[in-house]
């Protein structure tokens, strides 16, 4: 708790490179969470950073290598975190000149990918391509708590994957029940498995944050209340946890920057 990190990321602004259009409309997202974006037209460089998204293609890709140079632009006078999906490994090389640091959503398992995104791909794609942007770009794994309709399948896999391929830092989601999702209605993983998972992964790995997308309301205050003697960084802390660690250290952008 004393050297703990509360991150307001109120510095970098996320852009869709695809605005609210995605081909896989997955369980946990349909689309929903592009809406609120950016465009990269309308980005007027009033941050320090920015989060360059967007939806993916069939095959699970964020189209970042079709816009290089608008992101070379931006580069020149920010900081970019970059949301790839599965590039292929080949062309991870591109990605230095257009990113700072990677976000890379790591699942680990089979079924889920399946399930959530309705992708025919494989555990082992998503390590591939982690494995090969990690060698050009700072990458850092991102797994969400509950993802496979709120059940744990996976994530422990996921955890021990990436600690065998030498990832320090992770970065750790639970899954939201969105409206207008097909996953709405579900709950969300249980607090007590969520903690956990923490837990554990601060057993495996040097830096654990808990990121931005996990529910709110009570189950926020909760989580976060007992979160911030395991954790070493918090998205948007809820008022209760700030006001119970008193003092701590301030990020005003994205997690992984």
């Amino acid at each position: 708790m004393e050297d703990i990190t509360f991150v307001f990321p109120f510095e970098t602004t996320s852009i869709s490179l695809t605005g609210d259009k995605c081909a896989l409309q997955c369980k946990h997202c349909n689309r929903r969470y592009l809406i609120p974006m950016t465009s990269l037209n309308k980005f007027d460089g009033n941050t320090k950073s920015v989060l360059i998204s967007g939806g993916c293609d069939s095959d699970g890709v964020v189209p970042i290598l079709k816009f290089k140079e608008e992101i070379k632009k931006i580069k020149e006078d920010h900081r970019v975190v970059a949301h790839t999906g599965l590039l292929p490994p080949e062309r991870a090389d591109e990605i230095s000149e257009l990113a700072d640091v990677v976000s890379f959503d790591f699942i680990g398992n089979d079924d889920t990918i399946k399930e959530v995104y309705g992708l025919e791909k494989t555990v082992n794609d998503f390590s591939s391509s982690f494995i090969a942007l990690d060698k050009h770009v700072r990458t850092v794994p991102h797994i969400t708590i509950g993802l496979h309709a709120g059940k744990i399948l996976g994530e422990r896999d996921a955890m021990e994957l990436l600690e065998s391929l030498g990832a320090k830092t992770i970065v750790f989601n639970v899954l939201i029940p969105t409206k207008g999702t097909y996953y709405e209605l579900i709950d969300p993983p249980e607090i007590k498995e969520v903690l956990k998972i923490l837990k554990e992964g601060k057993d495996m790995f040097s830096n654990v944050y808990l990121g931005c997308m996990r529910p709110g309301g009570r189950y926020r205050r909760i989580l976060d209340s007992v979160a911030i003697d395991i954790v070493d960084r918090i998205v948007m802390p809820s008022r209760d946890a700030i006001k119970k660690v008193g003092e701590y250290h301030r990020s005003m952008e994205c997690c992984v920057l």
